[in-house]
């Protein structure tokens, strides 16, 4: 198996793996911002441990200007983390997703601000097409769901901003490798949700069972950690096209665990709205043809 072949399978495992947080994630009994805690300092632990052993060290000198930058970035990743666990909570995995994978749109309606970049009419259109899917998710669950259903989508695309915020910061910060971004945003994360775990709360990992813990370390070490490392390992030997297109396997699966493994239902306006976000946000990240 050649390297370009090795990268589309770690990236798409990485992927699938992605996509069935949320069964774990509802075994954990702690708060969303204990988690999103505990996710980023096992993560850390992993990932830093690896970097020790193969013999990586962070190159401070040539990253200082882009070290508040990426404390930033690693604040609104953990809230972003905080976020989606608390969509998960209060609505079905599969709503949660779909709102959540509205990031993109936002990171393209941002752009042209931020980095004058034009808004073409493709981009526009997409943009315009996931609103519309957004809306008719939102608006199902207003009509027949209850009023968690609604908290849950709405904290799913408070998920969506915030990682538009670390995708938009990231793209400020150049001389940094995409692990050593990693380990370090997920340090800051770890340095920011401490008091705010403290002050909110405190420790509570003695109210978990033995499920709890099992799905706690699988969360901190498999979905963060080792995937992470995956998914960044992957992205270097792959064009960005094709690394958009696998990318959508991971709301696919988590769609699909929630209609086969957790028996939650979805209606045809929510699996509507579901292709619109994901077929145009899809669209929009293909480039056009050069003549």
């Amino acid at each position: 198996m050649n390297q370009e072949n090795k990268a589309r399978l770690l990236l798409a495992l990485s992927m699938g793996i992605f996509g069935t947080l949320a069964p774990f994630v509802r075994n954990i009994s702690v708060s969303s911002a204990e988690l999103a805690l505990y996710r980023a300092a096992l993560a850390s632990v992993l990932i830093g441990g690896w970097l020790l052993l193969a013999g990586r060290k962070i190159p401070f000198d040539k990253i200082r200007k882009s070290i508040p930058l990426l404390l930033f970035s690693g604040v609104a990743m953990g809230i972003n983390w905080i976020l989606l666990f608390e969509a998960y909570k209060y609505t079905t995995v599969s709503a949660a997703t779909l709102s959540y994978y509205f990031a993109p749109c936002i990171v393209t309606a941002v752009c042209p601000i931020l980095f004058r970049e034009k808004l073409t009419a493709k981009q526009i259109v997409c943009f315009l097409m996931s609103t519309v899917g957004i809306v008719l998710i939102t608006g199902t669950v207003s009509i027949s769901g209850s009023g968690t259903d609604l908290i849950g989508i709405l904290f799913g695309l408070g998920a969506a901003v915030f990682y538009a915020a670390v995708v938009l910061l990231n793209k400020f910060i150049r001389d940094v490798d995409g692990i050593h971004r990693t380990l370090l945003q997920f340090l800051a994360a770890v340095v920011t949700l401490i008091p705010y775990v403290a002050l909110t709360g405190g420790v509570t990992l003695g109210s978990m069972d033995g499920m709890g813990w099992i799905c706690l370390l699988i969360v901190g070490l498999v979905h963060t950690g080792v995937t992470y490392c995956m998914y960044f390992t992957s992205l270097r030997h792959l064009p960005g096209q094709e690394a958009a297109i696998l990318s959508y396997i991971d709301p696919l699966t988590a769609v699909l665990i929630s209609v086969t493994v957790l028996g939650e239902t979805i209606t045809a306006p929510q699996i509507i709205g579901g292709v619109l976000i994901l077929g145009f946000t899809l669209w929009n990240e293909i480039p056009a043809k050069k003549k």
